[in-house]
């Protein structure tokens, strides 16, 4: 049997993810201009699309595997579809727009959740070399950034045509994507979900150290991509100055570019590449690219430093999902969706963090108008601060990647564990 349909189907699938993840973000400005939105409001908005993420992914955990993954695949991209659609009716047709952009995320990112879940795991149970499963799931999330790289650049050249006006004509032509692929899923072969008898209990993973490592690092991950893609078109626009158009190609369609690149890389020529050193660095360079935003006069600067940061964060979300695949391979769809869940609400509780900060910051006498002031001029805004705060995410990502380096480079204990498939791979990091 053949799944290079099944390939595509999931490449597509990453692509809707994109969808839903990146299309509001570029509308941030039209929502702030024409529905008197504050930049906390924003940051609510994607902290409830990532928050709802992570419910959907609590509840697919628990039935997925049962059910296998047809079903939740054609779902949820329905669900993409049909939010996707209400993102652009419900704001003009309810008495607060604001309370209509929320209802219209709710419904996709159900469906992005229940996507995060089922598509990783699938590509994970297709027939591939052992060496070459990381590869694989890198080469995956690459379609994320290719779909995010669609959106931004189609997205910002489509509404600088139609003008501000016209915004609600791109979330009814992205519903589109979904739709079809909904259509694809129901007749692609799909792979057997891990039987019960031979699936891993979640407790047992819980009470595994290296899981609990993998688990931080999926909030880290999540927190520093999406601080910087949420948030890097408004303030290349409002902070930086820029012309929205040049500010969406260069900033959030240039960090796409990046990381897809990253991954694409990685997926195609990375199979004897040492994953969790190539981790640590790039948690050491997305600092360096967060600092530079934070700290940094010159808009040029600046704004490549937002766009390097997606070369930063590219193999940090698949890379953890590899390391805990190749730990752990009777995990099954569940352990891909508890890490989808801690990966999503760091990356809604990221963008939100900064933009809570950035508003913070217009509070006369507090601690962060004090740091506010002392860096370099954003027209007030404040996403410097946000940004320089959440330095911490990848601060943290190379001091847990850090200690997974040590406890290789330790002798392995007798029993059981010296043969656990991680440590087979771990031997060649």
């Amino acid at each position: 049997m053949t799944f290079d349909h099944t390939r595509r189907a999931a490449y597509v699938a990453s692509v809707t993810q994109a969808i839903v993840n990146n299309l509001a973000p570029l509308l941030f400005v039209v929502f702030q201009t024409r529905y008197d939105v504050t930049l906390e409001m924003l940051g609510r908005l994607a902290l409830l699309n990532f928050g709802t993420q992570v419910v959907a992914e609590l509840v697919a955990v628990r039935f997925v595997d049962r059910m296998g993954y047809r079903r939740p695949l054609v779902v949820s991209h329905v669900l993409c579809a049909v939010g996707l659609v209400l993102l652009a009716v419900l704001p003009s047709v309810l008495a607060s727009p604001y309370v209509g952009l929320s209802l219209a995320i709710v419904v996709y990112a159900i469906g992005g959740g229940v996507l995060e879940v089922v598509v990783s795991p699938v590509i994970e149970g297709l027939p591939t070399p052992h060496h070459g499963k990381a590869a694989a799931m890198a080469l995956l999330h690459s379609f994320y950034c290719w779909g995010q790289v669609s959106v931004v650049v189609t997205s910002t050249l489509l509404l600088a045509v139609l003008g501000h006006g016209g915004w609600r004509f791109l979330p009814i032509v992205w519903a589109l994507v979904p739709l079809a692929n909904a259509v694809a899923m129901t007749r692609v072969p799909l792979p057997d979900t891990v039987a019960e008898h031979e699936r891993m209990p979640l407790g047992d993973l819980g009470r595994s150290p290296r899981f609990l490592a993998a688990l931080c690092l999926m909030v880290c991950a999540g927190a520093t991509e999406m601080t910087m893609s949420q948030w890097s078109s408004l303030f290349a626009e409002q902070s930086l100055g820029v012309d929205k158009v040049w500010g969406d190609l260069f900033g959030p369609g240039l960090f796409a570019v990046l990381m897809g690149s990253g991954r694409t890389i990685y997926g195609l020529w990375g199979r004897r590449m040492p994953l969790v050193p190539i981790m640590t660095a790039s948690g050491v360079l997305a600092i360096g690219c967060y600092l530079t935003v934070a700290l940094v006069a010159n808009p040029a600067v600046s704004l490549a430093a937002c766009a390097v940061t997606g070369l930063a964060v590219s193999l940090l979300w698949p890379g953890t999902f590899s390391l805990a695949a190749a730990r752990f391979p009777t995990g099954g769809a569940a352990m891909f969706g508890v890490l989808a869940v801690f990966g999503a609400l760091g990356a809604a509780v990221g963008p939100w963090l900064a933009g809570a900060l950035a508003d913070a910051t217009t509070s006369t006498g507090s601690w962060l108008a004090d740091v506010a002031d002392r860096l370099p001029d954003d027209s007030g805004s404040g996403l410097r601060t946000g940004i320089l705060v959440a330095t911490v995410f990848p601060m943290v990502v190379v001091v847990v990647t850090l200690a997974l380096q040590r406890g290789r480079s330790r002798p392995a204990p007798e029993g059981p564990e010296v043969l656990s498939p991680m440590d087979a791979v771990g031997r060649s990091y």
